[in-house]
């Protein structure tokens, strides 16, 4: 593939790579060659009490400075203040360049913790909720002319909110860590005409050989035409147009001949480049971009989950993504890059995204490495209730998972979604809030995607009878009782976790395919001190072969159970006081990693005799 999709194109800003932080384009898998990278200095001011509008912090300068995207909790920032924020604000004047006149001026959020207010020359342009997900404004025709944002990101204490990893008290404590306010991804414009494309959904077809495409348009007028073109290194594979006229999103199929279909697998991140265009009654394009497509398919037959009608035992990483200097954002692509490349070092095929949506530019790494990701949501926050109705998340999330799918929908890397995580709570005869949202995320996520199969949450309540996917954790470090604790799968009667005798938390389980999502978290540190805040599950390790016999008996336990398709090793690496990483905080490394790889990278018994 060698479309300007997969370059690290900077951005049309006159500031250097050296000088301002994370340059590459954000969105690599909808490309427009025009854009302006807003990262580097802006103006900053915590508002602790929430009272800067009354204030008039709309209206002035602010106190200090920040380095975007960093949060101002990271060093990175160039802040480091790790006390709670009710909020902060943000201040920048930029130009916008004259060759831009004619076209609308988006200004675009990757993510912003939490409740976002943006205004534009004392203008409010946009509100969000969610600190994942992206959102845009539309600056109007402002090209040639300086523009100043004000930003305003609130980040409540109290409530039920999707914090994810985020500690709620002042310090770290568990597997809880530094918080993360405001601005955390790429700020950037980018100018489109009145009438123009909207990001696609991409839809592999195996069994047809064959990319199906939707293609929303914002402002459509009579006369447009959309055009794809799909291609390989060799060439044109495909072409298709349609009418944009007539229905609200264009579909288009791009059928991949015999001699150029080439499967996206497994260490094979095949991909094919894929370029739209929209056109107007004269042939004059009116609009642009280029994109990426992977041909691969997810199916269940039975217990095994199949890629491209083959059972791959998905060999996987939990992984928190976090950033000792940079904490939710990473430091540089290149720390995306190292963090696949460290996992499959380590024999892991790929990751559960745990507890945080990852910035599109992680999943570009993973498409194009053909890494396997399952995506999920950072629904943490929200146990805020009474026992039997502890956990009360709103209908916001919902709404944020909803964006994230949309957001990821046509990445290849990814096979399987995961709304919530560990929301234990115990079944009784009343229906609950976490019972109404728990069916509507995995409802929302069936509608929008009926390409992969579903985990209605991973461990702990299972609340959805349906789900596509069954899973437990079981952080038993001993792998002769692991073994006990796990071999009822072959009998329908599989591990599962549970609140104690009189207090079920799950609805049972119906014959889905199964996987261990979390196990291992072998408490490892060689450079811990004895007073050192530190831990991991079980009792922490005496010596190195100690790890190593653990490590290698948990994971023979599920390689060799015929039934189990997959499972989930806690975790990629140390973070902060949670030392029971493969690799340090740091990533360096803490094991033989040839050790660590030949335990996991043997056929596993759901991999014999299929295909």
């Amino acid at each position: 593939m060698t479309s300007t999709a997969t370059s690290t194109a900077t951005s049309t800003a006159t500031a250097t790579a050296t000088a301002q932080p994370r340059p590459e384009y954000p969105r690599p898998q909808f490309v427009r060659p025009d854009w302006l990278n807003l990262n580097g200095r802006w103006q900053f001011e915590i508002d602790r009490g929430d009272s800067g509008l009354e204030r008039g912090l709309l209206e002035r300068d602010l106190g200090s400075e920040i380095l975007v995207p960093f949060c101002p909790e990271s060093e990175l920032s160039g802040i480091g203040d790790v006390d709670f924020m009710e909020a902060v604000w943000y201040r920048r004047t930029f130009a916008v360049p004259e060759q831009w006149r004619g076209r609308n001026v988006l200004v675009h959020f990757q993510a912003v913790d939490h409740d976002t207010t943006v205004w534009a020359d004392g203008v409010e342009v946009t509100r969000h909720r969610g600190g994942s997900t992206p959102f845009s404004a539309n600056l109007g025709d402002v090209a040639g002319r300086e523009v100043t944002l004000v930003v305003r990101a609130r980040d409540h204490k109290a409530g039920p909110q999707a914090r994810g990893k985020q500690s709620d008290r002042y310090a770290n404590h568990d597997c809880h860590y530094t918080r993360t306010t405001g601005i955390w991804q790429t700020v950037w414009l980018e100018p489109v005409p009145t009438s123009h494309l909207n990001r696609p959904r991409i839809t592999p077809d195996v069994a047809g050989s064959a990319f199906h495409v939707e293609v929303p348009l914002a402002g459509p007028r009579r006369g447009l035409t959309v055009k794809a073109t799909l291609s390989d290194d060799a060439g044109v594979v495909a072409t298709a147009q349609a009418r944009a006229d007539l229905d609200l999103a264009v579909r288009l199929t791009l059928a991949v001949p015999a001699e150029r279909r080439k499967l996206w697998s497994v260490g094979a991140g095949h991909l094919y480049d894929l370029a739209f265009e929209l056109v107007d009654a004269d042939g004059t394009v009116v609009d642009q971009a280029a994109s990426y497509a992977g041909l691969r398919s997810v199916s269940i037959d039975g217990k095994a989950v199949l890629l491209n009608g083959e059972a791959v035992f998905q060999r996987l990483v939990l992984d928190q993504g976090y950033y000792a200097d940079g904490l939710l954002t990473a430091p540089d692509d290149a720390a995306l890059v190292a963090d696949i490349e460290l996992s499959l070092a380590a024999g892991f095929n790929g990751a559960r995204l745990h507890q945080k949506v990852f910035e599109e530019r992680f999943l570009y790494h993973a498409d194009r490495l053909g890494y396997l990701v399952w995506g999920e949501f950072p629904d943490w926050g929200c146990n805020v209730g009474r026992d039997g109705d502890n956990q009360q998340p709103t209908a916001t999330y919902v709404t944020q998972w909803l964006e994230a799918v949309e957001r990821d929908y046509s990445h290849p890397s990814i096979v399987g979604w995961c709304p919530l995580n560990e929301t234990w709570q115990r079944l009784h005869d009343r229906l609950t809030v976490l019972d109404d949202v728990m069916r509507g995320m995995f409802l929302a996520t069936k509608a929008a995607d009926q390409s992969r199969p579903v985990l209605d949450t991973s461990g702990y309540s299972h609340r959805v009878p349906e789900t596509d996917i069954y899973d437990s954790h079981n952080y038993e470090q001993d792998p002769a009782k692991f073994a006990q604790a796990m071999k009822g799968l072959a009998e329908g009667k599989p591990y599962v976790n549970e609140g104690g005798l009189d207090k079920p938390w799950s609805v049972p389980y119906a014959g889905q395919p199964y996987f261990c999502s979390e196990f291992g978290g072998i408490w490892w540190n060689p450079d811990a001190r004895p007073d050192e805040d530190s831990w991991g599950y079980g009792e922490r390790c005496r010596t190195l072969e100690e790890f190593y016999a653990r490590f290698e008996g948990l994971v023979a336990v599920l390689l060799d159970d015929p039934d189990m398709f997959g499972y989930c090793y806690t975790q990629l690496t140390d973070v902060f006081q949670e030392q029971n990483g493969i690799y340090r905080f740091d990533r360096s490394e803490k094991f033989d990693l040839a050790r660590v790889r030949a335990a996991q990278i043997r056929t596993a018994a759901i991999e014999k005799g299929r295909g």
